[in-house]
C-alpha cells in the first residue's frame, strides 16, 4: 500500500467519524486510567457500567485506597479478571500517592511503571487524557491495520511503528479512535461490512464481502 492511499484512508475515516473518542465515560485523568485498566478484556460498556457506580463512591487515588482492595472488588466483580484488575488498581493507587502526589504521570515511562499498566495502556492515557500524538493498537486496530495492508505487523509493536510511521501528522491524534471505530463497527472480527465500507475501494483485503 502506497502513501498516497493510506493517506486517503486516514481523512475518509476523520471526514465520517469528526469527534473519534474513547467510549468509555470518565471525566478525570485519573477515572480514565482505572477504566482503561478495567477494560482489558472487557466490553467498555460492561466497564461505564461499573465505574458508574465506583466513580460516585471513588473517583480519586485516595478515595479508592480509603475503599480497598476488597471493597474495590464489589464494584468491578461483574468485570473478568477482577480480582488481579482490583489489586493492580489499589497497587497503582498506593504509588500515585506516594510518587506522584496523587496525580497522574504525563510520560510513557512513568506510565509503565504503574502496576497493570502497559504500553497500550500508557498510550491510551497520553493519548485521549493529555492529547499526545499516541497510537495504542488494541484488538481492534491490529486487526484492522492486517485486514487492509495499511500498517501490516506481526505483533501490535510492529503495527504501532508501523503507523507512527505512515499516518499523516495532522491526524496522528485521531489516528487511534478512527482506527478502533471502524474495527469496531465497520471492520467487525467475524463477517467485516465491506458493502457499507468507506475505505472499501482502497482497502487491499482479498476476501471482501460481497455487496
Amino acid at each position: 500500500m502506497n502513501r498516497e492511499k493510506r493517506r486517503a484512508i486516514f481523512e475518509r475515516l476523520a471526514e465520517a467519524i469528526p469527534d473519534p473518542t474513547t467510549e468509555l465515560k470518565y471525566e478525570t485523568p485519573f477515572e480514565l486510567l482505572v477504566a482503561v485498566i478495567l477494560s482489558a478484556q472487557a466490553t467498555d460498556k460492561g466497564v461505564n457500567k461499573a465505574t458508574a457506580k465506583l466513580f460516585k463512591v471513588a473517583n480519586t487515588p485516595q478515595a479508592l485506597v480509603s475503599l480497598g482492595e476488597e471493597g474495590l472488588k464489589k464494584y468491578i466483580k461483574t468485570i473478568g479478571l477482577y480480582n488481579s484488575k482490583a489489586k493492580n488498581i489499589y497497587q497503582t493507587c498506593r504509588i500515585l500517592i506516594d510518587l506522584h502526589r496523587g496525580e497522574i504521570p504525563t510520560t510513557r515511562k512513568e506510565l509503565e511503571a504503574l502496576p497493570g499498566v502497559g504500553r497500550k495502556t500508557a498510550n491510551v492515557i497520553l493519548n485521549t487524557a493529555f492529547g499526545q500524538a499516541t497510537i495504542a493498537v488494541d484488538t481492534h486496530i491490529f486487526r484492522v491495520c492486517n485486514r487492509t495492508r495499511l500498517a501490516p505487523g506481526k505483533n501490535v509493536l510492529e503495527v504501532e511503528l508501523q503507523l507512527e510511521k505512515w499516518v499523516p501528522q495532522a491526524l496522528k491524534k485521531d489516528a487511534h479512535h478512527l482506527l478502533i471505530l471502524h474495527g469496531r463497527y465497520t471492520c467487525t472480527a467475524r463477517k467485516p461490512h465491506c458493502d457499507s465500507c468507506i475505505i472499501e475501494d482502497l482497502c487491499e483485503y482479498p476476501e471482501k464481502t460481497e455487496r
